[in-house]
């Protein structure tokens, strides 16, 4: 068996031409705010890529960039300054923050309205509830994902590894929803299982993101599951799956090892800007 493709990259850019004509149609002008604080090259690059993206779009561009040796009380007046600005309809406060710095505290302090990234703990307990608000923008993506490939989610055994709060807990929870494209049977698994083969050889759809790269091997899926490789790691610029390449022999719908969740990733963070202005109008 050789398995069908999860192509985000593709998808992606599909939802970035559906964001564009949305724009245009109801006339929205939104703004994706950004706040870098400090010179990691990984942040730079990452940061540069919304900004990239929000230009394709016509999402325009708020970006803060800070030195590395500011003060609390200054990041907080940033995060006030984005949070009273009414031509930032999202942002983000990129990390990870310099180390006298408190990352939870400046995460409590954005308007959980203006959350890009769906993972104020305000709308994770809307996801609890199942109620109205910003999305985690991978799982999202990744529920986006399997939707348009025409893998059913609905009644189906999803097997989540990892128990992270940017995938595995919200994606978990997402997947778990009586709604369409969710309401699955969903397992949480993580490293501290001994045999995780046990439980993803069960599944229908293993939603991999542990961080741990070739963690899901072909043994341990069953023929014809649909496998998403969420979690990433380095090996110098190299970056790595969770899930090894040879898992396609398997698999009946796998991501590949670049260009599967990560632009779906980014996608939703404009989906979730253009959402927020849509809101106010």
């Amino acid at each position: 068996m050789t398995a069908a493709l999860l192509d985000g990259q593709a998808l992606a850019d599909q939802i970035k031409d559906s964001l564009r004509a949305r724009i245009t149609a109801q006339r929205l002008e939104p703004g994706l705010g950004t706040i870098l604080v400090g010179d990691d090259p990984a942040s730079h690059s990452y940061v540069g890529a919304k900004i990239r993206d929000c230009a394709e779009v016509g999402i325009d561009s708020v970006h803060e960039h800070l030195p590395a040796d500011i003060t609390r009380a200054e990041l907080n007046a940033v995060i006030e300054q984005f949070n009273a600005d009414p031509m930032v309809h999202a942002y983000i406060v990129q990390l990870p923050l310099p180390r006298q710095l408190d990352e939870e505290a400046a995460l409590l302090a954005i308007d959980p309205d203006k959350d890009a990234d769906g993972l104020h703990p305000v709308n994770l307990g809307r996801l609890v509830m199942g109620a109205d608000g910003p999305l985690p923008c991978t799982p999202r993506g990744i529920q986006v994902m399997l939707e348009h490939y025409g893998v059913q989610i609905e009644g189906r055994h999803v097997v989540v590894v990892g128990r992270g709060l940017t995938i595995g807990r919200p994606m978990a929870l997402l997947l778990a929803l009586k709604r369409p494209n969710a309401n699955a049977a969903v397992t949480v698994v993580h490293t501290g299982v001994a045999d995780l083969g046990a439980y993803t050889r069960q599944a229908d759809i293993i939603v991999a993101a542990a961080g741990v790269p070739g963690l899901i091997t072909p043994d341990m899926v069953k023929p014809g599951a649909a496998v998403v490789g969420g979690g990433i790691s380095r090996e110098g610029r190299r970056i790595l799956s969770d899930v090894d390449e040879s898992v396609g022999e398997v698999a009946g719908w796998v991501t590949p090892r670049l260009g599967g969740v990560g632009p779906m990733t980014r996608a939703m963070l404009l989906a979730n800007t253009v959402d927020a202005a849509a809101e106010i109008g």
